[in-house]
């Protein structure tokens, strides 16, 4: 009964996760949801962004706080480790979701694009934003990332371990193709307004602090394999000519933030 519990509140975090990932493309595309991020009840400017800033620094909060490995040592005092990152992602769904329905839009125009070709070629960025950060949660261990696969071992009766890094497909040119992804997705579009800016600007400094924080971990992890691995590949701009001749870690590598 109880690995079946597991199995299914694992399955239901995911589907809670993948949804939400849904409703923040169109959230951010202004297209297709209740509210976007230029939608909805608006106030001043200053309690606006005061609210806004808030709210994607809880998601800051619970993101980083929750990832580090501290963190886990204690929480799985409490909760089963089989459902650990589960519970990890069902956390992050539910402040995403708090933030697109406590959003408060700022409509001032920073920049609009008139040109069809110029708004069809700022969508095409952020499709292949969208593209990158699909692609690259499969460049890793998709289901190890979202704790499916921690779950399925539980439902087998079999002891999780993780995954083995392999430095495959961008991870031999950049070190977060995930975060440049999700950077392309924040920032692609047409019509910016104050409130889109105010975001693209708060999740930008988050992914820069949690990469920092990722990093720090995987050096306490690896020691000098990371090490020669940072210093090998760039953190999101590709340099022409250069990949990673690492050989895979030994260990789970992944970019659990």
């Amino acid at each position: 009964m109880k690995r079946a519990l597991c199995l299914a509140y694992g399955i239901a975090c995911y589907l809670a996760f993948q949804a939400v990932f849904l409703y923040l493309l169109g959230f951010l595309a202004n297209f297709g949801v209740p509210k976007s991020i230029d939608g909805g009840a608006s106030a001043s400017p200053g309690v606006a962004i005061g609210v806004d800033i808030a709210l994607i620094a809880l998601f800051g909060l619970q993101h980083s706080i929750m990832a580090r490995p501290a963190f886990k040592r204690r929480w799985t005092r409490w909760v089963s480790a089989a459902i650990e990152r589960s519970t990890y992602v069902l956390a992050t769904a539910l402040v995403l979701a708090l933030l697109f329905a406590a959003w408060i839009p700022i409509d001032t125009q920073v920049w609009h694009l008139e040109l069809s070709w110029l708004r069809a070629s700022v969508w095409a960025v952020f499709g292949a934003g969208v593209a990158l950060c699909l692609a690259a949660t499969f460049m890793i261990d998709h289901a190890d990332l979202f704790g499916l696969r921690q779950i399925w071992c539980c439902w087998r009766g079999r002891a999780y371990r993780p995954t083995p890094f392999q430095v495959s497909w961008l991870y031999k040119w950049i070190r977060h193709p995930l975060y440049l992804g999700f950077l392309l997705v924040f920032w692609a579009t047409p019509d910016m307004s104050l409130g889109h800016l105010v975001f693209a600007l708060g999740m930008s400094a988050y992914l820069a602090v949690g990469a920092r924080l990722e990093e720090r971990d995987l050096m306490t992890h690896f020691g000098a394999s990371y090490a020669k691995y940072r210093e090998s590949v760039p953190m999101l701009v590709p340099r022409p000519g250069r990949r990673c001749p690492l050989q895979p870690l030994g260990a789970s590598m992944s970019e659990k933030h």
